[in-house]
């Protein structure tokens, strides 16, 4: 299979330099490039990628509200913020908006090719400093009392199970590393996450793994 990818960056230099990259890769091309998030949101109406590398600040159109278009368009394409900027509530609103990840672009090229593969696996990849930011952003209204104690799309409990893998994931651990900490097969991962997403009332890892942090799930 090879990865059909969009890059939007405002900065050409950014985007001829990730393509160059990308290209490089047997299993991956680069379908487009979008010099802001109004164009990016076009290109994906008509081509359709498998994953895009979205700039959050650009001219014309940002990448939170172009991250949020293209989904509602076609939730199927995968989102990846990627940005110098490591503001906290960037990184909440984006993943909020359905992005699957978000990484700094200073990270080494193989990581930024293992988040590519792994983001269509359907796994999620945040760099260490990002998901202890984020961790910490979503958890300050607790402290003053402010969240709910249950997310409200919650439709039943987690089992002992479920909850020790949602800790996992929260830990960015991928479907394989699960598997292999808990001694378990990647299909009963697997069955077990779908189960975790259907409980959560929420439809990916990303969206979980907000729910878990925002609510502490995996402490309880």
């Amino acid at each position: 299979m090879t990865i059909r990818i969009l890059i939007a960056d405002d900065q050409q230099l950014m985007r001829e330099g990730l393509r160059t990259i990308l290209d490089l890769e047997t299993d991956m091309r680069v379908i487009g490039t979008a010099a802001n998030g109004q164009i990016a949101w076009e290109m994906c109406r008509e081509d359709r990628p498998d994953v895009v590398l979205m700039d959050i600040q650009m001219p014309v159109m940002d990448g939170v509200e172009a991250t949020r278009r293209i989904l509602e368009h076609d939730p199927t394409i995968h989102i990846i913020a990627l940005t110098t900027f490591d503001d906290d509530e960037l990184i909440i609103r984006v993943l909020r908006a359905g992005a699957r990840t978000y990484l700094l672009k200073d990270l080494p090229s193989e990581k930024l090719l293992e988040a590519i593969r792994a983001t269509v696996r359907g796994d999620i990849l945040l760099q260490p400093e990002i998901a202890s930011r984020l961790v910490a952003a979503t958890r300050e209204p607790a402290a003053h009392g402010t969240a709910d104690a249950l997310p409200a799309t919650m439709r039943e409990p987690l089992s002992p199970r479920e909850l020790g893998i949602l800790a996992l994931m929260v830990r960015g651990m991928h479907n394989r590393e699960i598997a292999a900490d808990l001694f378990l097969t990647e299909g009963t991962v697997k069955n077990h996450i779908s189960t975790i997403y259907s409980k959560l009332g929420v439809r990916d890892r990303t969206q979980a793994v907000l729910l878990a942090i925002k609510h502490d799930l995996t402490s309880q």
